[in-house]
């Protein structure tokens, strides 16, 4: 059996990782020149946990993650207003949370990739064509590649699901919010993030903050807009809109390249993710949004049971409907989670962002703990 696979980021190469090992042939063709190094800090725990397991690569993504002690709200002066102890979310999760950048987990995947999978970067999918027998694809360059199975892991502006599923807008729900993410190097902007996740309380918009053991710091920019069109600057507006947030926030802004990560803040639903012998996995069939926080775990678990169920012996078709009653309830309720979180994970009111404080405070309170815990990494995973 024959698998292609658009797009080499964590739910692509999983499910490359794990198709191998069931024995198929497996071409991944990437339309970047090579893997990304964007992308910002995630929390990695839930379903994904299994997944990384079963590849072996947990020791890796402890390796390359980060243990992070606590995350703190801070207001114009980098004073802590709130803080949320992440050891004891660790705690609760019996272990299964790190703290990774994006780049970081796709490498511990694709180093579990035996050579023998044909790993292309620069290469696109450009036509699909579907047989009772086969699928092909064509690339950018021409070549047609023939196989069982195509797998769009292409990403929330998938080709893949375009080209045969129809128009990203049939799919695409904005949630409200756009973000940016960068890395820069500042060492006394460093000493003053130290080892923390660091957050600015205020409304409409936020910035992230936490430094890398190599000496740069990860930033993130969300902030609430209601047209859905992304700034033609990029850049000037990250730097205008964050401005007046105080603290650490002008230098970092002043270290905002012209090239970085951005993007709206969105979910991809479906009814349906597969047609005769296309499937869409990860962001590409139902992205729950960074709102959700599972987005990477999901996309792994995905990867997981797909191939689990290809495994079975059942025909394709039946292996597919299957696929999709075991991952769905999860997406759906991430899905959900997502949507909730948005009030409180950039508020909008004084009100919101009072609340937020204040529950985050009682986590302190005996038996509040794991009740917060939960709601944070329990069925939703969703950001308070």
């Amino acid at each position: 059996m024959k698998a292609i696979i658009c797009g080499a980021g964590i739910s692509g190469l999983s499910a490359a990782a794990f198709l191998d090992r069931a024995g198929w042939d497996v071409v991944v063709v990437e339309q970047a020149d090579g893997p990304r190094p964007q992308g910002y800090m995630i929390d990695f725990f839930g379903p994904g946990w299994q997944a990384a397991n079963a590849l072996g690569i947990v020791h890796r993504i402890r390796e390359l993650g980060y243990r992070v002690e606590r995350l703190e709200y801070v207001d114009s002066r980098g004073n802590a207003r709130a803080t949320l102890s992440l050891a004891k979310l660790s705690r609760i999760a019996k272990g299964e949370f790190v703290s990774i950048l994006r780049p970081d987990l796709e490498l511990a995947i694709r180093e579990a990739l035996p050579h023998r999978v044909d790993l292309r970067y620069g290469r696109t999918v450009v036509a699909v064509g579907q047989g009772r027998a086969s699928v092909t694809a064509t690339l950018d360059d021409n070549a047609v590649l023939e196989a069982d199975l195509l797998i769009g892991a292409d990403g929330i502006h998938s080709v893949v699901r375009e080209l045969v599923f129809g128009p990203e807008e049939e799919f695409f729900h904005y949630l409200g919010f756009q973000v940016g993410a960068y890395s820069f190097r500042d060492w006394d902007v460093a000493a003053q993030i130290g080892d923390r996740f660091a957050v600015t309380d205020t409304r409409n918009e936020a910035m992230f903050f936490y430094r890398l053991r190599d000496g740069r710091i990860t930033a993130m920019a969300v902030h609430r807009s209601d047209d859905a069109a992304l700034p033609e600057d990029q850049q000037a507006m990250l730097r205008s809109r964050y401005r007046n947030l105080g603290w650490i926030c002008p230098a970092a802004l002043r270290q905002c390249p012209k090239d970085f990560y951005y993007d709206q803040v969105a979910q991809i639903r479906m009814e349906r993710w597969h047609t005769n012998r296309v499937v869409l996995l990860g962001d590409a069939a139902a992205a729950v949004s960074l709102l959700a926080g599972q987005g990477a775990s999901l996309g792994m678990a995905a990867a997981f049971v797909l191939a689990d169920e290809l495994m079975t012996g059942a025909d394709l078709r039946q292996a597919l409907d299957t696929f999709e009653t075991r991952i769905r309830p999860s997406v759906s309720a991430s899905q959900e989670a997502g949507v909730s979180a948005a009030q409180w994970f950039v508020p909008a009111t004084r009100y919101a962002a009072l609340m937020r404080r204040t529950m985050i405070r009682l986590e302190g309170i005996p038996g509040m703990e794991r009740l917060i815990s939960s709601a944070l990494i329990g069925k939703s995973g969703a950001a308070l």
